[in-house]
């Protein structure tokens, strides 16, 4: 592995030299399970192949405010940011992020389809996951169950707002993956998904951080939860959990690298996304993988199951429609919090 890892750096480094730099090449990414493997994948092997340094800025929140702010405060001290896709869009729109210039990073065609964006490549897909805990309920829920309170008594967990509450309701209904967004176009549909999350509502206990969801399961506060799968994934890893994951009907998510508009290490920054896209490299980012082509067979057998990318898991799954919250996602949040104020 670090035989291949050193062979893309001297691929990239033929390929696109690199000036001198005036400061080191910061990166800033949003919080999340995945911190501690992108410093250990990306940032310091990129630095020790290419003597370049790396800063990883962990203050960002991963929203627009921050991002603009920093933006309007002619501070130039970030140069590639880790986000999601709406906060990649917004930024786009706003010009506060570089156009890609695909051939310096390796290609549009060396990625998926669902990676490719004007001002962004997608880094590796996220999902938000039904899970529960193994040692106290044997059994394998769905959504069907997970509202099912008088058949499985006990509280439940989900993520306190509109995205992602008003799918899974949806899915909970009966509602088919492919289906769920045109109803949510309704407003038949939308009526239908408040109904069902008012079933629900006396036995929810809302997170608000990714981190929040184990440990409402781990202390026994809830019977099942939604989830970040990269959170169960370092629970069980390293707390010795053993929590489930249903891929079925999961939210999946794009999460994207974009480049900050005039960066002064803007060819740096080209390097690193050049290197952050070797499938060798995005392999060993469990349980995420990467987006770029040849990743699962880059990767062991058993640690494909970890990841979203894997077609098994990908069977049932829901893509978050990320146009749809766009344009509707400010009224749905607003009835959302009138509806929890009730």
């Amino acid at each position: 592995m670090i035989f291949r890892l050193l062979t893309a750096a001297l691929l990239l480094l033929a390929a696109s030299p690199a000036p001198v730099q005036s400061r080191e090449l910061t990166i800033a990414s949003r919080p999340g399970a995945w911190e501690e493997a992108l410093r250990e994948i990306y940032f310091r092997p990129f630095a020790a192949a290419t003597g370049i340094p790396v800063r990883a800025e962990e203050a960002w929140d991963g929203g627009m405010e921050a991002l603009r702010a920093h933006a309007k405060s002619g501070d130039a001290s970030w140069d590639v940011v880790l986000t999601e896709a709406a906060t990649l869009h917004a930024a786009c729109e706003e010009g506060l992020l570089e156009k890609l210039d695909w051939p310096a990073i390796g290609g549009k065609e060396h990625y998926l389809p669902q990676a490719v964006n004007e001002c962004g490549v997608g880094a590796f897909l996220s999902a938000t996951v039904l899970s529960w805990d193994r040692e106290k309920f044997p059994g394998t829920p769905g959504w069907a169950e997970f509202w099912d309170v008088a058949k499985y008594p006990g509280k439940r967990g989900l993520f306190r707002g509109a995205r992602g509450s008003l799918e899974f309701s949806l899915l909970a209904d009966g509602v088919a993956p492919g289906d769920v967004y045109k109803q949510l176009r309704t407003n038949d549909g939308v009526e239908r998904a408040f109904r069902r999350l008012e079933q629900l509502r006396p036995y929810i206990v809302w997170w608000q951080s990714g981190a929040q969801a184990p440990q409402l399961l781990g202390s026994g506060e809830v019977l099942m939860t939604s989830a970040p799968h990269g959170r169960l994934f370092e629970a069980n890893r390293l707390h010795g959990r053993n929590f489930g994951t249903q891929w079925a009907g999961s939210l999946t998510q794009v999460i994207f690298w974009g480049l900050i508009k005039a960066s002064p290490n803007l060819r740096q920054a080209q390097q690193f996304l050049y290197f952050a896209g070797a499938s060798a490299i995005q392999a060993r980012l469990l349980p995420y993988g990467g987006l770029a082509k040849g990743v699962l067979e880059a990767m062991p057998a058993e640690a494909q199951a970890t990841v979203p990318i894997l077609p098994a898991n990908l069977t049932g799954a829901l893509p978050t429609d990320e146009a749809f919250w766009r344009e509707n996602g400010e009224k749905l949040d607003q009835r959302f919090n009138v509806w929890l104020a009730r």
